[in-house]
């Protein structure tokens, strides 16, 4: 009797001449449904439908039709049993050899900005789940098949083993076929969980993170650590979409900074602006009328650090642009395009990573950290500023030009470690004091950082001055505008002392620590 395999993918992507070399080749029979069985038809090669082998016609506008009998007990049989043998002859059943299935593509139709609810729930696969999941069950006695890329690989497997493939790629195939469905499955529970979001609490009671491995990594954060880069959902998106250019393989603690940086440049829109990056803190953030002249900014503002940084950029690489870069040691740049120019001119330095990225501003909506027993998960910092609800605490009110000076240096602030104090001046960071363990250290630091370019700057804080003394520095060293978010039991103190020296001092109400 002739092996049987079932054919059912909604990717049919090199489906027909995969089907093509199991009939011609290995004398395969072929059961379909759908859209399938008319590809392959189509092409000439005979097929049984579902409907025809099961003698039950799909039903409910074919959201019925491969959950038979027939099917899952040809799927399920264990043929060292004598009972399934038994129960199989007295039921009309055969035993599948192959089954390829894949499933709707519900991540591709939730996708589509104007996607309804009811398209969404159309796309939900029932039957490809259960196929596949019986079969993967039951990988000791077939093969199941989820991914087109397997196609030729099974065909080799037979030509290398015979009558059916080695039970290490039957496993293989299971495992990649259960992490397919649990993706699957965890795709559809977001997306349900989002419908309602005000009626349901902010993180769900129950959190699942699954990924695919996309690359081993040389090493972790040092060499004597592993590390892996896992994908999450079957369609890349971020980092695993971006488009390489050039220059060696992304490291771990590469993919760790681009991530710090895709959020920084996130914050800037309406300039060109760039952003440099060391050890996931800036050293350097600023805008400007073209995009040369904002690097040129963000790298003296600390020129020392910059070397063998990360440079973010929110606008097409130019050719002025890749050519100042080209002019120190970094090791990746990433924006959202590059011209040809600019990459003939960034060639010359061939173990430059450069990245594309053109949707800088799509990220997760949640952070997670694993503990000891378990992990965290929070929402990402990500809540809109709204500077109509600022306070101005002080005598002296800030002028137009402060005022966007106030909300540059802010953006800037939320994304160093704290404790964290910036300095700017002219859209562009002058000093910058990072996670140290109190704020005065970080106050001095980035005054020190700023020396004689702090007469005239502002100075921005993510936490709250506890005492006055911050403030006191701050306008010794030339500083004429602070922004803070304030809540200290002793904000007076810090109000009184800019008042008494000539200071503007904004309130903001929200912290932004990043621990």
């Amino acid at each position: 009797m002739k092996r049987l395999a079932l054919i059912s993918v909604s990717d049919k992507t090199g489906i027909v001449e995969f089907v093509q070399q199991l009939v011609s080749e290995f004398d395969f029979e072929i059961v379909s449904s759908g859209g399938t069985a008319q590809k392959l038809i189509d092409a000439g090669i005979e097929v049984t439908k579902v409907s025809d082998y099961t003698g039950s016609p799909e039903i409910l506008g074919g959201r019925v039709k491969t959950l038979h009998p027939r099917i899952h007990g040809g799927i399920l049989a264990r043929r060292d049993r004598e009972l399934d043998q038994n129960e199989m002859e007295a039921n009309n059943i055969r035993p599948f050899d192959l089954i390829v299935v894949n499933l709707y593509p519900f991540v591709t139709a939730i996708s589509k900005p104007d996607a309804t609810v009811e398209e969404a729930i159309e796309n939900i696969d029932i039957g490809g789940p259960a196929m596949l999941r019986a079969a993967a069950k039951n990988y000791q006695h077939l093969t199941v098949i989820s991914n087109p890329k397997r196609y030729e690989v099974y065909l080799e497997e037979l030509r290398t083993n015979g009558s059916q493939p080695s039970l290490n790629f039957r496993q293989t195939c299971a495992l990649e076929t259960f992490t397919l469905t649990a993706q699957y499955d965890q795709a559809i529970s977001g997306y349900l969980g989002k419908l309602n979001e005000e009626d349901v609490a902010p993180l769900p009671l129950q959190f699942n993170l699954m990924g695919t491995q996309r690359q081993a990594l040389r090493y972790g954060e040092n060499p004597h650590q592993s590390a892996t880069w896992y994908q999450t959902g079957s369609t890349p998106t971020g980092w695993a979409g971006a488009t390489q250019l050039q220059g060696k393989e992304l490291s771990y603690n590469n993919l760790v900074d681009l991530e710090a940086a895709r959020r920084i440049i996130n914050e800037f829109t309406d300039k060109p602006t760039v952003a440099i990056l060391k050890h996931t803190n800036p050293c350097g953030i600023a805008s400007a009328e073209q995009l040369v002249e904002a690097y040129e900014k963000a790298f003296v503002a600390d020129s020392v650090s910059a070397f063998g940084g990360i440079v973010a950029l929110n606008q097409e690489i130019d050719e002025a642009t890749a050519t100042a870069m080209t002019k120190t040691f970094l090791e990746c740049v990433v924006a959202p395009g590059c011209t040809e120019q600019a990459k003939a001119v960034l060639t010359k330095k061939s173990n430059l990573r450069v990245l594309i990225l053109p949707d800088l501003q799509t990220g997760p909506k949640e952070m997670v950290k694993v503990i000891a027993g378990g992990f965290l998960v929070q929402t990402v910092d990500d809540c809109p500023d709204y500077p109509e609800q600022w306070e101005v605490v002080t005598e002296k009110q800030p002028t137009e030009e402060q005022f966007a000076e106030l909300f540059f240096a802010w953006k800037a602030a939320k994304h160093v470690k704290s404790n964290a104090i910036v300095v700017t001046r002219d859209r562009a960071t002058i000093g910058i004091g990072a996670g140290q363990m109190n704020r005065v250290g970080a106050v001095d630091i980035a005054l020190k950082q700023a020396a004689e370019k702090s007469q005239g700057a502002t100075l921005a804080s993510d936490g709250f001055f506890p005492f006055d003394d911050s403030v006191r520095s701050a306008a010794k060293a030339g500083i004429n505008a602070i922004i803070q978010p304030g809540g200290s039991r002793r904000d007076e103190d810090s109000i009184k002392a800019a008042n008494e020296l000539g200071l503007v001092m904004i309130l903001t109400s929200t912290r932004h620590f990043l621990h």
